[in-house]
């Protein structure tokens, strides 16, 4: 594998894990207590990916995958309204509402949804980098975990607020920040043993350096 097919495999992943944090969102799920989107996994995959991306290409780099990230949102937004404006075959016409209001985000949510993107995953690509000159390129675990749990919490905290300022009590915001965060904490706390896999595995593979041996 070469190292410009590195970069397709995980921009890839990236953008793919998004786009179905973004479809499987209208499923809410439920565990003992704690109840979060279906699509929360697939949405804490996105911030390993760029972690993996910035580790060997740099903030430069990964913040334009971030981007296309939130350009690739866009466009399923817009194709999704397209989709379920179009007419529908009449012997289906009695899925047309369910297909709606399974795939027909409120703008409200779309708005939070995009802005608490950008807001974590600029967040984490700035810290992975900080963390990263700080330690000099040692103590991934680190790094992992302190650019990605920040970040989570900053997506949880903006999502909510947009979503639901103003019709919801502050009591059920609360209650939703913290289950949601919990969920993802622990998702951000699994996900260390991958990221030193996915490494190992870059580095076996490519031969390729991590960032902090050219920079440092």
């Amino acid at each position: 594998m070469a190292e410009g097919e590195v970069r397709v495999v995980l921009t890839s992943l990236f953008v793919s894990s998004l786009v179905v944090a973004n479809i499987a969102a209208s499923k809410l799920v439920q565990f003992w207590q704690l109840i979060f989107p279906a699509g929360t996994l697939a949405y804490c995959i996105t911030f390993l990916c760029t972690d993996l991306y910035a580790e060997f290409f740099g903030r430069r780099e990964t913040e334009v995958v971030v981007l296309s990230g939130f350009a690739a949102s866009i466009l399923m937004v817009v194709l999704l309204r397209l989709s379920i404006a179009a007419p529908i075959a009449p012997f289906q016409s009695s899925y047309q509402e369910v297909y709606a209001s399974v795939l027909g985000s409120t703008e409200r949510i779309v708005l939070a949804s995009m802005a608490a993107y950008l807001v974590a995953q600029s967040h984490d690509v700035w810290a992975f980098h900080f963390w990263g000159r700080l330690t000099k390129g040692k103590h991934l675990w680190l790094r992992n975990n302190a650019s990605t749990m920040v970040s989570q919490l900053l997506d949880t905290v903006v999502f909510t607020l947009i979503a639901f300022w103003g019709y919801t009590p502050l009591q059920a915001l609360l209650n939703m920040v913290i289950a949601l965060y919990l969920v993802k904490w622990f998702i951000a706390l699994c996900d260390t043993p991958f990221c030193y896999i996915g490494v190992y595995a870059v580095r076996r593979a490519v031969g390729l350096k991590p960032i902090w041996m050219k920079e440092v």
